[in-house]
């Protein structure tokens, strides 16, 4: 016989479409997305429940994640579903660049040389010898 869950999951209809709209944007990223996934899989309010071996194999990670989730949406809600907590130290909090900067400064590094820069360097060349 299974232990009996600790936390129980019963969203309200905002809550849903708070957590759906989350889902649908582009910039959400994978772990919160796979947060709101899971609680919309566990919700007793809305439609089918799953068990937390059923949402950990069909969101494709582990039971610890599942069980983490839970634990934070209890604890802080939606709010703590929906945001990452990046240490201030990491490197991610830490970033001059976005990813498209970045790009075009690596971009711009790998380039060739622009002609006048070899024209002046094939000058001193020609100079020096």
């Amino acid at each position: 016989m299974a232990r009996p869950k600790k936390y129980k999951i019963s969203l309200t209809d905002d809550e849903l479409k708070i957590l759906k709209s989350v889902m649908r944007k582009k910039k959400t990223t994978k772990t919160v997305r796979n947060r709101c996934q899971i609680i919309i899989d566990l919700d007793e309010a809305h439609g089918k429940i799953l068990t937390h071996e059923q949402s950990a194999k069909t969101n494709c990670v582990c039971m610890a994640t599942v069980t983490n989730t839970v634990k934070l949406y209890s604890e802080k809600g939606i709010e703590g579903i929906t945001s990452l907590n990046r240490n201030v130290n990491s490197d991610q909090a830490r970033r001059k660049f976005d990813g498209r900067a970045e790009a075009r400064m690596i971009e711009i590094a790998c380039s060739p040389a622009p002609a006048v820069y070899l024209l002046s360097w094939n000058h001193l060349e020609e100079n020096i010898m």
